[in-house]
């Protein structure tokens, strides 16, 4: 018995510190606003999960870094979108994991200004972009949003935007009629 004790405190002292890098969470208080951003990144699924629950606007969404998408449920709006992540704008998952310590939030750029538009068609089969989006956005209808090129006019009705936070430095708006609702 005493031969198995050693191996598993060096194996425990080694895959402590592999496993904290792996999964890391935080809550962080929303600005201006009721309520809480809860923000899980799992480095080893390629995933940033955030459960924000801003009484006014409350959302989920995933960030999944593997297939380049984002995912957002909206609550007030009952249905989700999904839209193609453009890595030269999003940060990568190692800084939303450095992000999560407070004192580094203030290091990275701002992203405020990235604008989705909704398209009208809505996705038939969500078995395609992997079990967590498809458990996300189960039982309400779900979206594509295209990514709107910088310096583009839209006439676009600020009214129908969700402005979705991502900590401090991520901002997007996510805009247009969701068709059926």
């Amino acid at each position: 018995m005493k031969y198995l004790i050693s191996p598993s405190i060096i194996v425990s002292f080694f895959l402590t510190p592999c496993l904290a890098l792996l999964n890391i969470s935080d809550s962080h208080p929303l600005d201006g606003s009721v309520g809480s951003q809860i923000i899980h990144v799992n480095a080893l699924r390629g995933m940033v999960s955030i459960r924000d629950n801003n009484v006014l606007s409350e959302w989920d969404g995933i960030l999944d870094y593997t297939h380049a998408l984002l995912a957002a449920k909206l609550f007030s709006k009952m249905a989700c979108v999904l839209a193609r992540m453009d890595q030269t704008v999003f940060p990568s998952l190692a800084d939303v994991s450095k992000a999560l310590d407070k004192q580094a939030l203030e290091h990275y750029p701002s992203t405020h200004g990235l604008t989705y538009t909704v398209l009208p068609n809505r996705v038939k089969n969500l078995d395609q972009y992997g079990e967590t989006i498809k458990d996300m956005c189960r039982d309400v209808p779900t979206y594509f949003a295209q990514q709107q090129k910088e310096g583009t006019a839209l006439a676009i009705d600020p009214d129908s935007c969700f402005n979705v936070q991502i900590l401090l430095f991520m901002g997007l708006s996510i805009c247009g009629e969701i068709p059926g609702l």
